[in-house]
């Protein structure tokens, strides 16, 4: 008894002293000067994002992030999925290499088989149901079931009649893959995943939906959309989707699955007729829907039920295939910079974006060293920069190697330069970036490290890529106040021992 109130009380505390924010991102992998793993992982780490989907099961990024924390979906993609569909053997052997050889190191919590199929890859849906189920079956057999979740993301259109969401329905088309789905996703408690665009909704409803109701702006009372049916007031496009997925459910006799939007945002570049595809309105929706989300609020069908979400996405894809919009639904260059500045006032840390003072102009990577070298040189002598740190004995000699000593100088003359335009570049091996270079006791200049008061510099406070206290941000008298509260826990299990 005593035993079981200890856990109970240990549980309590870590809900109480790390919330989970529901917010996740997407990262594509159709970008030109894709940043490596490690600096992936240090930017969701500063941003305090806990939560990432991969579309692939890509070794290096399980191995970058190991021992992080950060809950992960992988994989499983389209032209992979007919012959994981198709052999048991072949599903296991999936799981074995990409799952158990990094879990529990990396947390990967979901599967994700596929992605779109019913819409993007009709010919294959006949097939789906029996992949997820092989993949379920070598989860069972690798004992890993209970830890990690099987689904499939969809696209939000296999739901017609949207709006009352109270009267939508799946495409009657899809009922003999979607009802054994449905059943398979109840069986195992893994959740509906949906891929939710208001974007889309509103540039192709031709002007009936308003700009302010996509966006999650505020409306007056009498301009929300009521469903005559329930009553029910929506204020924002992303929650009667959400709800007419609930519905849609419900109508098949499905009501106790949950729904965990794996993709959703706004572009903030367009051309041509793509006007509302723009920096303020991608601002605006992805500050909003994270707040949203952040906020438990739920949808009105289920107030207080909270959505996980994913952004669609952190980087901007620059080779994605399409109009420029479909390159633009970044939150980040891949530089680290912030494409802008989330407005999430009262949200805490999480995806506090505001990078734009803190970036750093460091070494590229796999460039000739012989350049690097002369770059170094220059800076270290007609460029006036101080070198001193990278003597022999000194903060940042070691590591004692031309890319480590380059980014080093390139920082300083970039740093006394006031950051001007052209000042990062050293004849092309230089790049800017919003991640801290500081290591150790080597500390950069421009770092918040420099000058660190405790309590007021959320940037040296950030996590390290290696950390394990993913998305909860602490503050410095956290450990204090932790230990206190743990105390007084304690102490009232010992009161019913």
């Amino acid at each position: 008894m005593a035993a079981l109130l200890l856990l109970f009380l240990f549980l309590f505390a870590s809900s109480a002293l790390c919330q989970d924010s529901l917010i996740g991102v997407n990262i594509g992998t159709e970008v030109t000067d894709m940043p490596s793993p490690t600096q992936v992982v240090t930017l969701l780490k500063s941003q305090n994002i806990n939560r990432v989907r991969l579309y692939d099961a890509d070794r290096a990024m399980l191995l970058a992030f190991a021992h992080t924390g950060i809950q992960l979906i992988i994989s499983v993609p389209n032209d992979q999925l007919l012959g994981i569909s198709q052999s048991n053997a072949t599903a296991a052997n999936w799981v074995t290499r990409n799952v158990a050889a990094y879990y529990p190191a990396t947390n990967i919590t979901t599967i994700a088989v596929g992605s779109e199929v019913l819409t993007s890859l009709p010919n294959a849906a006949p097939v789906l149901v029996s992949a997820l189920k092989y993949i379920q079956a070598a989860l069972v057999t690798a004992n890993l079931d209970r830890q990690i979740k099987v689904s499939t993301p969809h696209a939000s259109t296999i739901i017609l009649d949207s709006f009352p969401p109270s009267q939508a329905f799946f495409n009657k088309t899809w009922d003999p893959v979607i009802v054994p789905l449905l059943e398979f996703l109840q069986s195992t408690g893994s959740p509906l995943m949906l891929n939710v665009y208001p974007y889309f909704d509103y540039v192709q409803s031709n002007g009936v939906i308003p700009l302010d109701y996509a966006l999650f702006q505020p409306l007056q009372a009498n301009k929300e959309a009521v469903d005559a049916n329930t009553l029910l007031h929506y204020t924002n496009v992303f929650d009667a989707i959400v709800d007419a997925a609930y519905f849609a459910m419900s109508y098949l006799n499905f009501t106790n699955i949950p729904i965990v939007v794996t993709e959703s945002g706004w572009p903030s570049k367009g051309d041509g007729p793509e006007h509302d595809a723009t920096v303020e309105n991608a601002n605006t929706y992805n500050s909003n829907l994270i707040q949203h989300v952040i906020n438990k609020t739920g949808t009105p069908k289920h107030p207080g039920v909270p959505v996980a979400t994913y952004i669609y996405e952190l980087y901007n894809e620059d080779t994605r295939p399409g109009p420029l919009s479909e390159k633009n639904w970044g939150l980040f260059h891949t530089n680290g910079t912030p494409v802008y500045t989330l407005r999430l006032a009262g949200a805490g840390a999480v995806l506090a974006n505001d990078t734009t003072n803190q970036t750093f102009c460091v070494a590229k990577e796999k460039v000739d060293k012989k350049m690097l070298q002369a770059a170094l040189d220059w800076a270290c002598g007609p460029g006036k920069v101080d070198c001193s740190a990278l003597m022999q004995g000194e903060a940042c000699y070691e590591p004692d190697d031309v890319v480590a000593h380059s980014s080093y100088a390139f920082n300083a003359y970039y740093q006394k330069m006031m950051k001007a335009s052209g000042s990062c570049d050293f004849k092309g091996v230089a790049t800017v970036t919003s991640t801290d270079p500081s290591r150790g006791t080597c500390v950069f200049p421009g770092s918040a490290k420099s000058n660190q008061t405790l309590g007021h510099n959320t940037t040296a406070l950030a996590p390290s890529a290696n950390s394990t206290t993913s998305g909860c941000f602490q503050h410095p008298q956290a450990s204090f106040d932790n230990l206190t509260f743990f105390s007084f826990l304690l102490l009232i299990a010992l009161v019913f021992l």
